[in-house]
């Protein structure tokens, strides 16, 4: 149950996290979560998004670089210990977790985690024997 992550390469200067959002918005694209990391002189977006096709097309078309990558979107109790929990079963499956980043879904008690692993099949067998509910695709379209 792998997930398709949208990364865009965005120079550190004002005006371009804008016109990535002006492109995704004019393209019909809806961002369920993302994360920004920035050096001096860059930044890397990271979304999930409802249609990676048109949102990566979208962006291409106006210049941006864009790369899809496959990530772990999990449920975790949004509580103190709920990612405790998650962190611990990858660390005893001793798999690295590169990024991740969070957003809490409105309507239950739970916290979405997005993660990508060194080995993205690994992690997900981990988090399977676990017992950790992952969420598929169509399942993140619906919240």
């Amino acid at each position: 149950m792998k997930l398709k992550q949208i990364s865009v390469f965005l120079e550190n200067r004002k005006g371009r996290l804008g016109k990535a959002m002006n492109v995704l918005s004019n393209a019909g694209v809806n961002i369920r979560a993302l994360s920004i990391a920035d050096t001096s002189e860059f930044g890397i977006l990271r979304m999930i998004v409802h249609n990676p096709k048109e949102a990566k097309k979208a962006l291409e078309a106006d210049n941006f670089v864009v790369k899809v990558n496959e990530v772990i979107a999990v449920e975790v109790m949004d509580q103190p210990g709920g990612l405790d929990e998650l962190l611990g079963v990858l660390n005893k499956a001793d798999i690295n977790v590169e990024y991740l980043y969070a957003f809490v879904e409105k309507k239950s008690d739970k916290a979405i985690v997005v993660l990508r692993t060194e080995d993205v099949d690994s992690g997900i067998n981990a988090l399977e024997e676990s017992g950790i509910n992952i969420l598929s695709a169509a399942e993140i379209k619906l919240l």
